[in-house]
């Protein structure tokens, strides 16, 4: 498996002030000095894991995805260029713009911008959280996850399953295609959504205690932002909120989303909705179609008393794997 986890996410928005307060006062990143019209934000050891310029439409910029060596992307270079994709070599500019090694970067069939790095830049100096949360669970595991809309979800199957290595995890076909994919223990790191739509759905990003959340729940709704209400995911079984950000999309805040064992993991077909319980799109006004059948689905889930397993404090999978680390 080429791609290893999700390392970085950049966003195009012309409102970067807002971003600074979005992302450090809610999320509790740690703003890091960047040139002027852009921003940049850490979430642990890395030198950076949110970009965000001011330059192009709103919206989604890019994804970075990494693997162990520069031998790994010229193998995935090779494998793309041999299945008819444009592939970039980035320069040495662009590598120290983004605080790895090298990278090189393509588009996927929808036009979203794809960029696979190596060596990122570790800091020295350690994270220091905007707000007093207990941290991001990140490591092996990634910066957390990305979902995407998509004209087609089984369109691009190909593109993400066979030819970039994404493993799928599980799949629901109601109320739309959804299609979810891991690379390492982490449930999910990356999943579409067949809306029909183009563009960024939700980044999440998972926290290490769960009063780190409601704390985030609290200040989201004193400021009017929550768009999703807290809920408990069926697959994952992450209990989270989703915010509104200043672009738009949503950032997932969670935490207790369970490990699998990539190794064993089969994948399957979810028939339970999104979630057990909560996650209403407030987003959406009353009366939407959209809103009633998820939340038929969510009543459903309640009248069979389906449950999610507590979270794990030990894994024994994710232990020897941070061993080996």
């Amino acid at each position: 498996m080429a791609l290893k986890s999700l390392g970085y996410i950049g966003i195009r928005s012309s409102r970067t002030e807002e971003w600074g307060g979005f992302a450090t006062q809610l999320l509790g990143m740690q703003q890091v000095d960047r040139g002027a019209g852009s921003a940049a934000f850490r979430m642990d050891d890395r030198k950076q894991r949110l970009m965000v310029t001011d330059v192009g439409s709103e919206g989604l910029d890019f994804m970075g995805w990494e693997v162990d060596s520069p031998a790994e992307l010229d193998r995935l270079a090779t494998r793309l260029e041999n299945a008819g994709v444009a592939v970039r070599l980035e320069s040495a500019a662009l590598a120290d713009q983004r605080l790895v090694g090298s990278l090189i970067s393509f588009s996927d069939p929808d036009g979203n911008h794809i960029e696979v790095f190596c060596a990122p830049h570790i800091a020295t100096d350690p994270f220091v959280p905007a707000r007093p949360i207990s941290g991001f669970k990140t490591g092996t595991l990634g910066m957390g996850h990305a979902v995407l809309h998509v004209t087609d979800a089984q369109a691009l199957l190909p593109f993400y399953r066979d030819l970039l290595g994404f493993s799928v995890t599980d799949y629901g076909m109601q109320p739309y295609q959804l299609y979810f994919f891991h690379l390492n223990g982490r449930h999910h790191s990356f999943a579409m959504v067949g809306s029909g739509r183009k563009g960024l759905h939700h980044f999440m990003v998972e926290l290490q205690s769960l009063d780190d959340v409601g704390q985030g729940y609290d200040l989201a709704q004193a400021d009017g932002n929550v768009a999703y209400t807290l809920g408990r995911h069926s697959n994952d079984h992450m209990m989270s909120f989703y915010a509104t950000s200043p672009s738009g999309f949503f950032v997932e805040y969670g935490w207790g989303a369970r490990v699998i064992d990539p190794d064993t993991w089969q994948p399957h077909e979810t028939t339970d909705g999104p979630s057990y319980w909560g996650h209403d799109r407030l987003y959406l006004p009353e009366g939407d179609p959209a809103r009633d059948s998820l939340r038929e689905m969510r009543m459903d889930a309640a009248r069979r008393g389906r449950r999610a397993g507590d979270p794990v404090p030990d894994c024994a999978w994710l232990d020897s794997v941070v061993r080996r680390e």
